[in-house]
């Protein structure tokens, strides 16, 4: 395909898409300009929506491919495409629709920093009810990666927070879902919310993002943590059973499990010293008292009063063995891994947590670390960027045949460029139904190619 483009001449591509974007908002890709390791050939920064559709309908004529980029806090996340000629960056795809105070939606361009979606809703008392990990990240990113952070638990993904959808399908269509015809651009073809859905997750390789409508909600009045330490995975199943019979509508329930964790056999002695050495334990707000630990953090929201309650119960529940704040733990809405490690999510249901737990540690050798939403069995870990690519190999078909057992599954997030090529990076994915959607929407290839499952 890239034949195209070449007797056209590159400097012909990079002269219309200055054209159609500005010339300073079209260039030829730097070494920078990568996604997954995948150089780009140009960077175009569309100022509207239809000059995004004319983007993708240059790339059309041309028989070039278009990778979408918001922010790029997870441009290294999943599988190398297999091609970028256009990245088509969406941070001028921009700003936040005005509503009658009190509404419970807000239309937001795709590539709108969250932190500046927040700190405009917070002027009038409003939240989005999003708080994904990663730093900067625009909400046209958080959607592609279908990213989420604590509030899931109790609001859902953010795909879960969508009320309508606007994108450009691969030929430069305008499409909208879920939207009524008034916020419908001229010329929109509107659709169903459910395909519009489809495109959470997708990682740019379905259609671009332009704008989103979602939920949101009033700023709580007060919110509380509360941390109890975890002394072994096994304490999880019945701890997570128990939190959640307690009906105390927790927002979020978060484990961190740090790789300086010790022996469950060295944790249980610790936890029983605890107790020997705090006889009244109970009733008591008492913190981690061996560093080590790992820790349950819940995080109560609403009125002061019922949240002062509620946190008061829960201290009970959890024997008086924890401890009560008005700020997060410090691990809080952070990802377990770092640049060079082999990044995981796990999903499991929460009563075999432990067991995914167990199985990463027996699999890499030894702690690693772990993190995540312990309330839906959703969690984070890390193996290090140490380990060889065999090992790394060894350690997923491990970890995949005990979660298989438990209806979970495990996925590589993102990878040193040798391990993500030498691995199965997916595992247990529904390729039919994705190859029916990219056919779809995408049907000659053209976004992100090879960035979905099965290399669509």
């Amino acid at each position: 395909m890239a034949a195209a483009a070449d007797s056209t001449g590159a400097t012909e591509i990079t002269r219309r898409l200055a054209a159609i974007c500005g010339p300073s908002f079209a260039r030829r890709a730097g070494a920078a300009d990568e996604v997954a390791g995948r150089v780009a050939r140009w960077v175009a920064v569309p100022g509207g929506a239809e000059a995004a559709a004319e983007v993708l309908r240059l790339a059309a004529r041309h028989d070039l491919t278009v990778v979408p980029r918001g922010a790029g806090t997870k441009i290294d996340w999943g599988m190398s495409p297999g091609r970028v000629d256009i990245l088509l960056d969406t941070g001028r795809l921009a700003g936040i629709d005005h509503h009658p105070a009190g509404s419970p939606v807000a239309d937001i361009g795709a590539g709108t920093p969250l932190r500046a979606v927040q700190a405009t809703l917070e002027r009038t008392g409003r939240r989005l009810p999003l708080d994904p990990p990663s730093p900067g990240a625009t909400l046209g990113g958080v959607l592609a990666a279908n990213e989420a952070g604590p509030l899931r638990h109790r609001h859902g993904t953010a795909c879960e927070q969508l009320v309508g959808l606007r994108w450009l399908a691969a030929d430069g269509e305008l499409v909208g879902a879920g939207v009524g015809p008034a916020r419908l651009s001229a010329g929109a073809a509107p659709v169903g919310l459910d395909v519009g859905r489809l495109l959470c997750g997708s990682q740019g390789g379905l259609g671009v993002l332009v704008s989103a409508t979602v939920r949101v909600q009033a700023v709580p009045a007060s919110r509380i943590w509360v941390c109890r330490p975890v002394w072994t995975p096994l304490e999880l199943p019945d701890l997570i059973r128990t939190l959640l019979a307690a009906r105390l509508d927790p927002a979020a329930v978060e484990l961190d499990l740090p790789t300086t964790g010790v022996s469950p056999h060295r944790e249980e002695s610790a936890r029983a010293a605890a107790r020997a050495n705090h006889p009244s334990m109970a009733g008591r707000r008492v913190g981690p008292v061996r560093r080590g630990a790992g820790t349950l953090a819940v995080l109560l929201e609403g009125g002061p009063a019922d949240v002062a309650e509620r946190a008061d119960r829960l201290v009970a529940l959890f024997e008086g063995e924890a401890t009560v704040d008005n700020a997060a733990p410090w691990w809080w809405r952070r990802y377990p891994f770092g640049p060079g490690d082999t990044a995981l999510r796990v999903e499991v249901p929460t009563t075999d947590l432990h067991a995914a737990v167990y199985a990463l540690r027996d699999a890499a050798g030894g702690p690693v670390p772990v993190r995540g939403s312990a309330g839906l069995g959703v969690v984070h870990a890390a193996l290090p960027a140490t380990m060889p690519e065999e090992r790394v190999g060894a350690a997923l078909a491990a970890v995949r045949g005990v979660l298989l057992a438990r209806r979970g599954r495990c996925v590589v997030v993102a990878a040193p460029p040798g391990i993500r090529r030498a691995v199965d990076v997916w595992g247990e994915t529904a390729i039919p139904r994705l190859r029916a959607a990219k056919d779809h929407l995408d049907p000659h290839r053209r976004l992100a190619p090879g960035r979905l499952p099965g290399g669509l």
